[in-house]
């Protein structure tokens, strides 16, 4: 039973191989359970593939079946129509194009299975790239809102420094009349004369500007720090909504861009065995001599062709004589009087009603 499935994979002509031996029929089974397990690692392969595209375990599976179904197509068909010939170049030659395309489809096999397998050192390549894309888009971001934000901030600064002004204009003053009340500085006599309580009462008033500018300073400062944490919410906000995007870098692309990246050796061997197994029935009959299953089948298309070619000569030689034999009727009848006569009697009949036909049409338009 499963030596009949894999005889059918191999798409060999049932009543020619049935005919054959036993090692013959063992031979293209093989041939045709090479083909089957390709079509097996495709359809694996793809569903992977289509899993990281579709993120839906059925949807990968039934389009997996679709792909892996092809491919059964494709590799059957491929070793079905290579036949063996006298000259192993003429056959090299005729499976060239098979070939090439066997190794196109190892590489779309091979690329799904080799991400798989390297799956965790490409989730290191891909957590790198992500961090550093969170990296990126944060500093995006920032630099977005960073007119705004540093537009606030100076504000700040600027209300700030001109309160810190003030306490030392304020200070100063405290220390000005102080010292001139010590005798240390300004007139250098001790007491308060007029010079201190000028020096005083100028102290006074920048002590009141001080608390009146600190008062209408804070409320604005107030404000403004409102501000800045509405900014910084802001740009969270703004990073925490583009996350999900860097946190969704996952897909088939960015794995295969990622598996460029890692050490090219691993997945070249792997690439290449997945190629020796699509290659391996191609080569097989390639390299294999001509067997019980070729000279049969050689033998009955070889028949095929002569009844063809002997249709065809017949076809030829009967289309020939009836040319000739119509060829002599015709001449025969062209001697034939009684005929010319009669043919001749229509043929004035004819030409009399035409030109009665004309007389009366002339006399009409008179």
């Amino acid at each position: 039973m499963l030596k009949r499935f894999f005889l059918l994979c191999s798409g060999v002509d049932s009543d020619i191989v049935n005919s054959c031996s036993n090692g013959e029929q063992n031979k293209y089974a093989g041939i045709g359970a090479t083909v089957f397990f390709t079509a097996v690692m495709a359809f694996i392969a793809s569903s992977y593939a289509l899993f990281t595209v579709f993120d839906n375990l059925y949807t990968a599976v039934f389009f997996g079946l679709i792909w892996g179904l092809l491919i059964f197509n494709l590799d059957r068909f491929i070793v079905s129509t290579i036949k063996k010939r006298e000259n192993f170049l003429d056959e090299l030659i005729q499976a060239s194009p098979r070939i090439v395309l066997a190794v196109i489809i190892a590489i779309v096999i091979s690329k799904p299975l080799e991400i798989k397998i390297f799956e965790k050192e490409i989730n290191t390549v891909l957590l790198k790239e992500k961090n550093e894309l969170a990296v990126a888009n944060k500093n995006q971001v920032t630099n977005y809102f960073k007119s705004d934000v540093d537009k606030n901030k100076a504000e700040m600064d600027s209300l700030k420094s001109s309160i810190t002004k003030k306490e030392k204009e304020v200070a100063d003053l405290y220390q000005s009349y102080i010292t001139e009340a010590e005798g240390s500085a300004g007139t250098k006599k001790m007491g308060k004369g007029p010079i201190y309580k000028e020096k005083r009462m100028a102290h006074d008033l920048a002590a009141k500007q001080l608390d009146s500018l600190k008062i209408n300073n804070a409320k604005i400062i107030a404000e403004k720090e409102a501000r800045a944490k509405t900014l910084q919410a802001d740009v969270d906000k703004k990073v925490t909504d583009t996350q999900p995007i860097i946190d969704s870098f996952d897909g088939l692309m960015a794995r295969i861009n990622a598996l460029n990246k890692l050490p090219w050796l691993p997945s070249f061997f792997i690439m290449l065995l997945f190629l020796a197994i699509e290659t391996s029935p191609i080569i097989a009959k390639l390299l294999s001599p001509k067997g019980e299953f070729d000279f049969k089948q050689e033998d009955k298309e070889m028949g095929i062709k002569n009844v063809i070619s002997q249709n065809r000569y017949q076809s030829e030689l009967q289309k020939k004589t009836d040319a000739e034999i119509y060829d002599k009727v015709y001449a025969d009848i062209k001697e034939d009087r009684e005929l010319y006569n009669y043919k001749k009697k229509g043929a004035t009949e004819l030409l009399k009603l035409q030109a009665d036909g004309f007389v009366a049409k002339q006399k009409k338009s008179m």
